[in-house]
């Protein structure tokens, strides 16, 4: 009996010297990756150049160019009023008098510019003051809520602004008053 040789299997890439690049960006040494043309040929069907010697037109001719809305006039009014009446609640308390009306104004405002469906920008800024507007209102509206706490105190606790009232004796009556309650 003859012993045959085996055959060894059909290797695609056995008489080429590169190994397959799975995963590469770049195709083999010596091929064109796919989709370009070979070497030597022409632009593709249905590209457009401009004829020899004329060249492309000259720079401002074209596309239009896009030119944004107009900023609705009292976007910035609410932002400022809004910027105003918030630090105006934390600096001297007399500025938070005009967080409503930034509140109003940029809900107004929010209101125009999407009704103008898109003839009007300056959305953000009437969102901002409309926003500054309601935390400044609602700062005055403690601040009033304090004061009228006082002024009821003042008129329901006999002596609560004397000097007197603070003494230690009044102090340990509260903490002994905490301390019950806590129990």
């Amino acid at each position: 009996m003859t012993e045959e040789e085996p055959t060894p299997p059909n290797d695609p890439y056995a008489g080429t010297q590169h190994q397959p690049n799975w995963g590469s960006a770049y195709p083999p040494p010596g091929q064109q990756p796919p989709g370009t043309p070979p070497p030597g040929y022409g632009p593709p069907p249905g590209a457009y150049y401009p004829p020899p010697g004329q060249g492309y037109p000259p720079p401002g001719f074209g596309y239009p160019q896009y030119v944004p809305p107009p900023k609705h006039e009292s976007a910035t009014t609410s932002l400022v009023l809004g910027l105003v009446g918030t630090a105006g609640a934390v600096a001297c308390y007399l500025p938070v008098f005009v967080a409503p009306f930034a509140w109003y104004i940029g809900a107004k405002t929010v209101r125009e510019i999407d009704d103008s469906r898109g003839a009007l920008s300056g959305r953000s800024e009437a969102k901002a003051g409309m926003i500054l507007g309601i935390i400044g209102t609602v700062l005055l509206i403690i601040a009033l809520a304090v004061i009228v706490v006082l002024i009821v105190l003042s008129f329901t606790v006999d002596g609560m602004w004397d000097d007197e009232y603070y003494d230690e004796t009044s102090v340990d009556a509260v903490l002994a008053g905490l301390r019950s309650l806590l129990r």
